[in-house]
Formats: C-alpha cells, sequence, structure tokens
C-alpha cells in the first residue's frame, strides 16, 4: 500500500487500460510537467457504469499498468477502484475520490480527463458532489477553444486560468500533444495479427505476447 508522509500533489488518471498505451502515457506525463505533480497515479477501472464488460481480467489489465510503472518514472499504480469493487461498491469516481481523501489526507487530487468526459461530465454519478473533492484537468487539443454554450454553467465557473493547489473545484484546460491511439484500435489489429508497437512500450508488448491476449478466437 501507498504511504505518505509529506504533503503531495497527486494526478489520478483511470481507465480500462484494456491495454494501456502511449495515449494514456504520454499525456499523463505531460500533464504532470505542466502541472508540476508529484505522482500521477493510474487506476484500472473495474466494470464502470456506463460499459457492459470489459474485455481482460483485472488481474492482466493490473500487471501491465505496473509493467509501466515499474519503468516509467512519475507514474504510479493505484488499484483502489478494484478494491473497492471486490467489496461491493460501484465503480462510481466520487466514491473513488470520497475513499482515497480518506485514506492520503496529505494528498490533493487532481482528476485527468478529455474534453468528451468533462461535456459529459453532468451525466456521472453525484457529479456535483465530485467538485468539492478535487480539481480536474482537461486535456484539450493545442489552440483548441471549449464551445462555452455546450457546458453547464457550474463547470463554465469553475473553468480557471490558475490551478491553485488546494482549492477543491477548479477546472484547469491544457494543451496536450494529440496520440492518435486507442485502445480498440489496438485490440482489433492484435486479432488480426498487426503489431501496433509505436502504441505500446515494449514492456506492455512483450507481455501480451507472453500472454495471449487479444488474440482471434479460434474456430
Amino acid at each position: 500500500m501507498t504511504v505518505v508522509t509529506k504533503r503531495q500533489w497527486i494526478g489520478l488518471l483511470g481507465g480500462t487500460f484494456d491495454p494501456i498505451h502511449f495515449g494514456h502515457i504520454k499525456p499523463a506525463l505531460e500533464v504532470k510537467q505542466q502541472l508540476g505533480l508529484d505522482e500521477v497515479w493510474l487506476m484500472p477501472n473495474a466494470i464502470p457504469p456506463h460499459k457492459a464488460s470489459s474485455i481482460t481480467d483485472a488481474a492482466h489489465r493490473l500487471a501491465m499498468v505496473q509493467a509501466v510503472c515499474d519503468t516509467t518514472p512519475g507514474l504510479k499504480l493505484c488499484d483502489i477502484e478494484l478494491q473497492l469493487a471486490a467489496d461491493g461498491a460501484p465503480s462510481y469516481s466520487v466514491t473513488t475520490l470520497t475513499e482515497l481523501r480518506q485514506r492520503f489526507p496529505l494528498c490533493d487530487f487532481v482528476f485527468l480527463m478529455g474534453m468528451d468526459s468533462l461535456q459529459n461530465l453532468p451525466s456521472w454519478h453525484a457529479w456535483q458532489q465530485l467538485l468539492t473533492l478535487c480539481q480536474f484537468a482537461v486535456c484539450t487539443r493545442p489552440g483548441w477553444q471549449p464551445d462555452r454554450a455546450q457546458l453547464p454553467k457550474v463547470i463554465n465557473q469553475a473553468i480557471v486560468a490558475q490551478l491553485t493547489q488546494g482549492i477543491a473545484g477548479q477546472i484547469q484546460l491544457l494543451d496536450v500533444t494529440p496520440r492518435p491511439c486507442s485502445s480498440t484500435a489496438i485490440r482489433q489489429a492484435m486479432k488480426i495479427g498487426n503489431l501496433p508497437a509505436d502504441m505500446l512500450p515494449k514492456e506492455v508488448l512483450d507481455y501480451i505476447r507472453l500472454h495471449g491476449l487479444y488474440q482471434a478466437s479460434p474456430r
């Protein structure tokens, strides 16, 4: 279990990570550098409420994320959502943040997300409570500006120019280099025998090969 003995500024990036790829890793590192975060914690999801199932067993997804964290300074595996799921708790971000704040009172948390997630935030369970638990770092394309008309008033009011430590509810829009890859595209490519090495760290690709993940089902 992670032990925190001094005040830290922690980024949180959740996802099914099925598999984890450069589209997750490199933006997380860019945000870490831009905001001066101490670490970014990668949180593999249990089956999220908005997804029917997860293709790959949680143990494999955890192992792939751990392999990345073992070779990438500044990234750390956080398995809290899978722990909570084992206890029967739903996979809601508000549940996760509440538990994290209780376990790590010396940490201030920044939730990393894409603009599509920000626009869908009002559909999340108890989303307004999230604004009291953490800040948000929203990854956008360089030079992109949000269509404020598409955002709820409470989110518009939370978008600010500076991210100030310790103040929950602020939303920072950050320019992040686009990474044209997705877990779905990787899985589809591997089913037909393609190895998208340009999208995956070597340690993840090696793990996938070792365990025969994402292969076409025998007929």
